[in-house]
């Protein structure tokens, strides 16, 4: 009964405890502890994110195979610019044998391909007409050096004549001067009249003027037999080499070797007409060669007189130097001859190709990358550098100078050591990074 009774009470109690909360009003927190850890995570995330954004990296990347790349040292060394260019070899002497008179091949001396001296016959032509004209041309420059000469003889005999006439009046002087001294003597002691003394005196006087007159002749026909003779042998000359001339013409008719070397091309048949001037053949003298080559024009102004280049042949190098320069540009390109500055090639031929380094600066220090595909994508502009660590490779802008088939200059943007990938860009696109996978 106590039982039942205490716990009536405590029941009793209890209702009225559960009255009296109903009665009273309950206020909800607004931060309760849930609500401060979804905030508190949302806030960090907020702050990750514009971590990421700002500091963090969010360049382009691109996976790529390590294999599948070409990865080159910058390094620092000689350097020597030069460019690949390709010359052909040629004899170092050419003539070209041309029809110094027209007419028709009449005969053939020697064949193509055949070793010639210097004056052996090649080929005869036949020409009437000129035939004709130098018989008529022979007849009158004949016609005018015997004329030319007649009057050289006319000149002669008039002065051998001026100069009797002096001594004729030298005589007559000498004569009458001795009659005047004797007759003065006996004038003077009155042994003859002086009618007489007055007629050898003046017949004395007579003669001395004479005297003047006839050396004034003979000196004026010194003078004019000087000029008469002077302009009258080169009269002759002319007329002599004007004949040597006519000569020739015929002469001309036989084609000659005008030195000896190869008859490498032999442009004529038996009874074909060939005009003054028509080229016959070409004799390549084979004692030497030289290397003719042709330039792209970019280079032009760096290109003169002596600069060298080299080529490789048979595992050995051998130098040229450029000895002539053609400034005239076809397609582009210009022309220069180069030969040989030490000992020539055994076994060259004329016609063959070489592959020639010609050098455009002197050597020194530079930066060194070596040539490769990115070239072609980039500009020499940037480039690929890996980190230290080999994994990762950065765009990075750089700038370069000369080249050479092997190497290009570094300017700027990149140190001796550094790794740049060197292979083509072509598959990367604008990618900022790659990443290299082994």
């Amino acid at each position: 009964m106590e039982t039942k009774t205490t716990q009536s009470k405590e029941q009793a109690q209890g209702n009225g405890l559960s009255q009296a909360g109903m009665d009273r009003k309950i206020e909800k927190k607004l931060w309760t502890p849930k609500r401060i850890g979804m905030a508190g995570g949302g806030g960090l995330l907020i702050l990750f994110i514009l971590y990421s954004f700002i500091f963090g990296d969010t360049s382009s990347k691109l996976n790529v195979e390590a294999e599948k790349i070409t990865i080159s040292e910058v390094s620092r060394g000689p350097f020597q610019e030069f460019i690949p260019v390709n010359g052909s070899v040629l004899p170092i002497e050419t003539f070209y044998l041309d029809a110094i008179e027209g007419g028709r091949i009449e005969r053939l001396f020697v064949d193509a391909g055949t070793f010639v001296r210097k004056g052996d016959p090649i080929l005869r032509l036949a020409n009437t007409n000129l035939q004709l004209d130098v018989m008529y041309r022979e007849a009158l420059s004949y016609e005018q050096i015997n004329n030319a000469q007649n009057r050289r003889l006319a000149i002669e005999q008039n002065s051998i004549s001026v100069r009797s006439q002096l001594a004729e009046v030298e005589y007559q002087v000498q004569r009458t001067k001795l009659s005047f001294d004797r007759d003065s003597v006996l004038m003077v002691k009155n042994l003859i009249s002086s009618e007489e003394f007055k007629r050898t005196r003046d017949e004395h006087e007579y003669w001395l003027g004479r005297r003047v007159l006839a050396l004034e002749n003979f000196r004026q026909d010194s003078l004019l037999r000087v000029n008469q003779l002077t302009q009258l042998e080169s009269s002759i000359d002319r007329l002599e080499m004007n004949l040597e001339m006519v000569k020739r013409s015929i002469d001309n008719l036989t084609l000659r070797a005008p030195i000896g070397g190869q008859l490498t091309s032999l442009n004529a048949e038996i009874g074909q007409s060939k005009s003054p001037g028509q080229r016959l053949g070409q004799i390549d003298v084979l004692d030497n060669f030289k290397v003719r080559a042709a330039i792209d024009e970019f280079y032009i102004a760096r290109i003169n007189i002596g600069q060298e280049g080299e080529f490789d042949l048979a595992g050995n190098t051998f130098r040229l130097v450029i000895k002539k320069v053609y400034p005239e540009v076809r397609d582009g390109r210009f022309e220069v001859d180069m030969e040989f500055t030490g000992k020539t090639p055994q076994g060259i031929r004329r016609g063959q190709t070489l592959q020639i380094r010609l050098e455009l600066g002197d050597l020194s220090e530079a930066t060194l990358l070596a040539r490769g595909g990115f070239y072609q994508r980039t500009g020499g502009q940037w480039v690929y550098v890996l980190d230290p660590s080999g994994e990762n490779a950065t765009k990075r802008s750089i700038k370069l100078g000369r080249q050479n088939p092997q190497v290009f200059e570094v300017i700027e943007g990149l140190q001796p050591g550094e790794q740049v990938i060197t292979s083509s860009y072509d598959n990367f696109g604008d990618i900022d990074k790659l990443i290299l996978k082994k």
